[in-house]
C-alpha cells in the first residue's frame, strides 16, 4: 500500500538526518517537487530540489512503524 504525505526539509543537518532515518525504510521511497522526482535515500537527490518548499513524500510499501521515524518532517 502506497502512503503519500507532505514534508518539510528546512535545513542541512535536517536532510542528513531524514536520509539516515528513510534509509531504514524498505522498498522505494520517493519525493517529488513539482514535476522533478528524487529518490529519498539519496542526499544528493534531495538537495537538487528547492527546500524552502514542501515536498511530498511517497512510501511505496507503507507500514504503520514508518510514522515514528518520519514524525519530525511531517508538516502540519
Amino acid at each position: 500500500m502506497n502512503k503519500t504525505m507532505t514534508i518539510l526539509l528546512c535545513s542541512i543537518d535536517g536532510v542528513k538526518d531524514f536520509v539516515n532515518m528513510v534509509s531504514r525504510i524498505e522498498g522505494d521511497v520517493t519525493i517529488s517537487s513539482g514535476r522533478y522526482i528524487i529518490d529519498a535515500k539519496s542526499i544528493m537527490g534531495i538537495f537538487s530540489l528547492d527546500l524552502s518548499k514542501m515536498v511530498t513524500l511517497e512510501i511505496e510499501e507503507w507500514k504503520n512503524e514508518y510514522m515514528e521515524i518520519l514524525k519530525p518532517y511531517v508538516a502540519e
